[in-house]
């Protein structure tokens, strides 16, 4: 029998008062989940004052936009080894104690940047060295935490779920960047490194209170073959390929946060920088605050393609823009966008991919979400020495926009995939543990 929007509960009117309101039944129903979110946001809140600092700090010692952009670079190796790496051992250890160790060790690398900003002469190699191990660790941590959310959140509350975790987020990149900007002015570098330092110590203390998620008695050993198997299962569904393509193609052709500081300049606007950085956050906080739509949308994947599509045509228009606030109004257009896209992807991967598999399957995903932004700074860098900063930005936009049309010419399973009726979100319906 085909589900109608008759027979299902999430397509039935809900009262005009709570239509766009964001649902707030995970953070009712679950314990673990508002333990997660917390620290989350802590942890999220320091990070970006080193997303700011770090590469304002490269600019100063270097003044190239090129030294700025190869931050991206040196990412982006141990990205790919460990988030997959990370992926498989999401799958065979307990995942609560894999988040605290990672946690620890991004704690440490945040220590150490601390200590080379109050050096005399601050050393440029150190830089370069932390964010790559910054990036391994990352890579080892994210999937355990993406892949536990479907553990301990209701399958039906999973669009939620993902929308508070965004809202999360994004709250914290609009106060994280517009504070490091103004700590960074006014009282140093120092004081950006220690803050960021300070929450992952609160953090830490946060994740401890988790509940244990052992993996199944018959868990496989992480190994190059059971990363094999989350690769060939995501190759198979072409709905879950799709929301790979689209998010690396949008980030890899429209993410150019790294030459912020080179656009504000241009744009003679250094007051700016912070802004830029927390704009885009500032549209995906609208979208997530409005949120209360989305539990009424079953065509995930068009979805992710027009809010892909939406972002590119922002920052296209961002770079053709000479007025800084127009330019800042759609990067934050470009954040609604980014917004919308990345709540459906999340909403398509959780519903749908298999308990044994999801620590796998999120190592491919963190690889979708995050690999494409450091291709994207190394891109935009590269391009602003070449044709410039403003047409970095906007020739990239285009080319966003352009490669998620024919990604979705090419991938007509993505399109066409609906909640209502996928065998898959079925089958991982039935497959739940019994404690989530």
């Amino acid at each position: 029998m085909t589900l109608t929007d008759q027979d299902d509960p999430a397509a039935r009117p809900a009262p005009r008062s709570r239509r766009l309101l964001p649902d707030l039944a995970p953070w009712r129903s679950s314990r673990d989940f508002r333990l997660l979110w917390t620290a989350g946001l802590v942890t999220a809140f320091g990070s970006f004052l080193t997303i700011v600092a770090l590469p304002l700090q490269i600019k100063e010692l270097t003044g190239s936009a090129a030294a700025v952009g190869a931050i991206g670079a040196v990412e982006l190796v141990p990205l790919i080894v460990f988030g997959l790496y990370g992926g498989a051992l999401a799958d065979a250890v307990d995942r609560r104690r894999l988040i605290l160790l990672t946690e620890a060790g991004l704690g440490l690398l945040s220590a150490l940047l601390l200590v080379n900003s109050l050096l005399p002469d601050p050393m440029l190699w150190p830089l370069y060295v932390v964010a790559a191990l910054t990036s391994a660790l990352t890579g080892l941590q994210r999937p355990a935490i993406d892949s536990v959310v479907a553990r301990i959140v209701p399958h039906d509350q999973l669009t939620a779920a993902a929308a508070l975790n965004s809202l999360r987020w994004q709250l914290s990149a609009i106060m994280g960047p517009s504070l490091a900007g103004v700590v960074v002015a006014y009282a140093g570098l120092p004081l950006a490194y220690g803050l960021d330092l300070l929450t992952f110590l609160a953090s830490g203390l946060l994740a401890l209170g988790l509940t244990p998620a052992p993996p199944a008695h018959d868990a496989e050993p992480p190994s190059l073959r059971a990363i094999g198997e989350g690769a060939r299962y995501a190759w198979q569904r072409k709905e879950l390929l799709g929301t790979y393509a689209v998010d690396m193609a949008a980030m890899f052709f429209a993410f150019p946060n790294a030459i912020f500081p080179f656009l504000a300049d241009d744009l003679d606007a250094p007051w700016a920088l912070g802004l830029m950085y927390a704009a885009g956050s500032a549209g995906s906080v609208v979208v997530s605050l409005t949120s209360g739509w989305t539990a009424r949308i079953h065509r995930h994947g068009r979805m992710v393609v027009a809010g892909a599509a939406v972002w590119g045509l922002a920052m296209a228009a961002a770079g053709r823009l000479s007025n800084v606030w127009l330019v800042l109004l759609c990067l934050a257009v470009a954040g609604g966008g980014d917004m919308i896209s990345g709540l459906f992807r999340s909403t398509l991967w959780n519903q749908t991919i298999p308990e044994k598999l999801r620590g796998r399957l999120a190592g491919i995903e963190l690889l979708s979400y995050a690999t494409g932004p450091q291709l994207g700074q190394v891109r935009a860098g590269s391009m602003a020495g070449w044709v410039g900063v403003r047409a970095s930005v906007w020739s990239g936009g285009l080319a966003c926009v352009a490669s998620v049309g024919l990604l979705a010419l090419a991938l007509p399973r993505l399109m066409s995939y609906d909640a209502r009726t996928d065998e898959h979100a079925r089958r991982a319906r039935e497959s739940r543990p019994a404690s989530a």
